[in-house]
């Protein structure tokens, strides 16, 4: 069996957020958020979130935004339930699990978890 590599640059960024908004937008639970609350310019979002998760990960200080406001926008729109917090983890930690391991594997997906529980406490 070949071991996964771990996340490594912005094109292993990119891989995740392309495979994730994928399933996200199929998705029977999350997909209504980027197709009709929220309709999404996925090439822009995409950059956007590779910007972010690059910062996360390597501190290239190249994201500026507040995921927080974006989501306060959404959930106004729509409320955002622990059940959509849930779903949206299930996915993220599948994608990054099917395409990548190691620290920033690992740290990519907790971040996800303490943004989320800070977004849910703030929401």
């Amino acid at each position: 069996m070949k071991m996964k590599k771990d996340i490594l640059n912005k094109e292993d960024i990119k891989k995740v957020m392309v495979t994730f908004y994928e399933k996200v937008k199929n998705d029977e639970v999350l997909g209504y958020f980027f197709t009709k609350v929220s309709p999404v310019n996925w090439e822009d979002h995409t950059n956007l979130l590779c910007d972010f998760w690059e910062n996360v990960l390597f501190y290239t200080g190249n994201y500026e935004g507040n995921p927080l406001v974006t989501h306060r926008t959404v959930n106004a729109k729509y409320n955002t339930t622990k059940e959509h917090f849930d779903r949206w983890h299930i996915l993220f930690d599948e994608v990054v699990d099917s395409l990548y391991s190691g620290t920033n594997a690992t740290k990519m997906k907790e971040h996800a978890k303490s943004i989320s529980t800070i977004m849910q406490q703030k929401m």
